[in-house]
């Protein structure tokens, strides 16, 4: 079977966490490569509908390994709320199936601080964070200015490390956006409380994962938001801040010479969108709010409503090629029952001519789509298990979809529980 990575195509919230619930109980290992708790994966199952933002999403699975890589932003507090929360509903999170990375960097309260404050400063140029630290977390890691999770079995080393660090950030603090300063008894008390709590997780993800591959162990590696909120290839600067393409999956989890077997893409059967940037397909009014209420588009971490739109055909294709997707999921196809007439946007109009190219970033705000319709099927599918059994017009718009997008859509989702899905 080999290694999998799980991604989005598009601007996140395609249904990743829906999909690694599904398919862990074919895989040994499950790995959070990049990215920390600014969004959501929402997993509906036996034990209730939950939204994860930093854990992995096979926790629910029995005999699962879940792993946090060194490249994920570790925000001690929120994950162990996480963790509590999970564990009062019944689920099982020990040092046993849970470990932590000794080399991820910790996200410390100043880096939401300041992302607040960012934003706050950049007015109606924001960047449309969920203020959860990110970019500030992402920018002092560059700098070298973090801590790693594996110098909490280090007390000595860590308190002279974490006051040298609170002494440069206190100049930031104060000097740049005239906040008050952090102090040293709350850095403190602040790593104590959760840093204790989290030591018993921590381990050597390359020793932990170079013995799995030993052992012939399957894994898969799980990323956060979609391709185009990469660094380097999304829609900068209405980005984050870590590399949400498979291909760095083996790099962010620890274990840069695992090989990568198989690229599981995840688009919607339409595009929704949280936070600022260029969203060339967006509707608005009525016809907006009826897809969302339909799909209930709200963001798993915020609670935003979410921007949405028809299926972004030039977008999505552009995702699947910088994924390097082997296969497609497609979610949420039932959301669209309601409608007599589906939209798809099939091109953009820029600069006077019609393009199937995903334009250069500051282009991309002239970009407008072209929009062409195909026949609803309007009735409810969300208990349909067989691709025959879909209607005709449902089986056609997915044909659309794959010949569009040029790779194979394996799985249909219908629904948010577990089982409903169709395998093609």
């Amino acid at each position: 079977m080999g290694n999998c990575v799980i991604v989005g195509v598009n601007w996140g919230d395609e249904g990743k966490g829906r999909m690694v619930d599904l398919l862990t109980e074919q895989y040994d290992y499950v790995v959070r490569y990049q990215g920390g708790g600014n969004a959501g994966h929402t997993v509906v199952n036996d034990r209730g509908k939950f939204a994860l933002h930093l854990l992995p999403s096979g926790v629910f699975r029995e005999g699962v390994v879940n792993i946090l890589g060194n490249d994920v932003a570790l925000d001690l507090e929120n994950l162990w709320a996480e963790i509590e929360t999970l564990r009062a509903a019944g689920v099982r999170i020990t040092p046993k199936n849970l470990k932590i990375s000794s080399r991820a960097s910790i996200l410390l309260p100043w880096h939401r601080e300041l992302d607040a404050l960012e934003e706050a400063r950049l007015k109606d140029k924001k960047y449309g964070s969920t203020k959860q630290g990110i970019a500030p977390f992402y920018s002092d890691k560059a700098q070298k200015k973090t801590l790693l999770a594996g110098e909490l079995l280090y007390p000595a080393q860590l308190r002279e490390h974490a006051l040298e660090l609170l002494e440069w950030k206190n100049l930031i603090l104060t000097g740049v956006y005239g906040a008050e300063p952090f102090t040293r008894e709350a850095l403190l008390d602040w790593l104590n409380e959760y840093g204790e709590k989290l030591k018993p997780f921590l381990c050597d993800a390359a020793v932990e994962l170079y013995g799995a591959q030993a052992a012939g162990k399957r894994i898969l590696f799980e990323a956060q938001l979609g391709a185009l909120r990469d660094l380097d290839c999304g829609i900068y600067p209405y980005t984050t801040s870590s590399h949400t393409l498979a291909a760095y999956a083996p790099v962010g989890s620890g274990a840069p010479w695992l090989k990568v077997d198989k690229v599981l893409g995840i688009a919607k059967a339409y595009s929704t969108c949280v936070g600022e940037g260029p969203f060339p397909c967006e509707m608005f009014g009525p016809e907006a709010d009826a897809l969302r209420e339909a799909g209930a588009e709200y963001g798993a971490k915020t609670g935003r409503p979410r921007r949405v739109g028809p299926i972004d055909l030039v977008a999505t294709r552009y995702g699947v090629r910088m994924q390097g997707a082997t296969a497609l999921a497609l979610t949420k196809l039932d959301v669209l029952s309601y409608l007599d007439r589906i939209p798809l946007c099939v091109q953009y109009e820029l600069d006077g001519a019609r393009t199937d190219d995903f334009p250069f970033p500051t282009a991309l705000r002239e970009a407008k789509p072209v929009i062409e319709y195909m026949d609803g099927w309007h009735c409810d599918i969300s208990e349909t298990r067989t691709w025959e059994a879909l209607p005709a017009a449902a089986r056609a718009y997915v044909e659309r979809i794959e010949n569009a997008v040029g790779c194979h859509i394996r799985y249909v989702s219908v629904g948010a529980e577990r089982n409903a899905f169709i395998e093609r």
